[in-house]
């Protein structure tokens, strides 16, 4: 049975927003319809290169879509997220959710009053090396992971991208949204430090996660870095397992009766933002509930404003 297609748009076309574009006008489930922008000039330019048209508002774009990609600043996703929620369409929001938790907390009970599906964009989540991770990393002991970026180039009028929010909001919930995903157990103390380098706020953070079940996590994340990373390491009861997000990659060391034997990860390297907007299409279609829904996001997102808030509230 043929899956039906979805008519899609997104409002957003910055430098994160030309990607949506890009695979919806690839997915073969996926009319892409068009695109809203606040620059008119910018939206004509992505929808000429992918063939869609370029709205002259957004309500002119939801009378001919179904599902929309929202790719705008975080300060912006309550506002223009609650819009089109009210006029019935399916989300798939940029992470996080929104800037603060009470505006989460809105978008989630938006979208269930008006019978909508909400997916927020933790791209991870559809990341390759996930299904390996899934499986293999049962009741884990101790988690450790980098995610680290240079600072991002200015912009005329505007703050560099992602600046706009500390760098837990903009970086480090990629790994928070994970390391609740894959311990499952509630957190019972939370100590962090940050300090704002280049921004109003914090570009580099650390953050040690203690939960329940005996599981410690400790995350960093910057965007001052020269270099880029994103890694996990996972220890468990018989073994270590080491991933790379970036390079679709690992290593796994576990204890046998000879000893501690090292095995390459088998990872099937894939497009993430293809995997996940795939899965969204597919959500609307067969109105499924999403990969990560609205609340697991909102959840999310809590945890990284408590650890704003421990940061902005230890001494300096």
């Amino acid at each position: 049975m043929n899956e039906r297609i979805v008519r899609v748009g997104v409002v957003g076309v910055g430098s994160l927003g030309q990607y949506h574009a890009r695979v919806y006008s690839e997915l073969p489930n996926a009319e892409f319809v068009g695109i809203y922008d606040v620059d008119p000039a910018r939206a004509k330019e992505i929808a000429d290169k992918y063939g869609a048209e370029a709205f002259g508002s957004i309500d002119e774009l939801t009378e001919k879509t179904e599902a929309l990609s929202v790719v705008v600043p975080t300060d912006l996703h309550r506002e223009i997220g609650g819009v089109l929620l009210e006029k019935g369409q399916h989300l798939l929001i940029e992470k996080p959710i929104a800037a603060t938790t009470a505006e989460a907390t809105e978008l989630v009970a938006l979208a269930e009053r008006n019978g909508v599906i909400l997916q927020v964009g933790h791209i991870e989540r559809f990341n390759p090396v996930m299904a390996y991770l899934e499986k293999a990393a049962e009741n884990p002991r101790f988690i450790e992971a980098h995610r680290l970026a240079p600072y991002p180039p200015p912009r005329d009028g505007l703050h560099p991208r992602g600046t706009e929010v500390s760098v837990v909001l903009d970086l480090m919930i990629h790994d928070l949204e994970l390391i609740l995903h894959l311990v499952r157990s509630p957190i019972i103390a939370v100590n962090a430090v940050g300090v704002p380098v280049l921004s109003p706020t914090e570009d580099i953070a650390n953050v040690r996660l203690s939960f329940e079940n005996g599981c410690v996590a400790n995350v960093t994340a910057s965007r001052i870095s020269p270099e880029r990373m994103r890694k996990i390491r996972v220890f468990l009861g018989d073994a270590y397992i080491s991933l790379d997000y970036q390079e679709q990659s690992g290593e796994a060391y576990k204890m046998t009766t000879s000893g501690i034997a090292k095995e390459d990860v088998p990872i099937e390297k894939g497009d993430a933002l293809e995997k996940e907007l795939g899965a969204f299409v597919e959500c609307v279609a067969r109105r499924d509930n999403p990969v990560v829904s609205g609340e697991h996001a909102a959840e999310a997102l809590k945890l990284a404003v408590s650890i704003i808030e421990k940061i902005q509230d230890s001494p300096s």
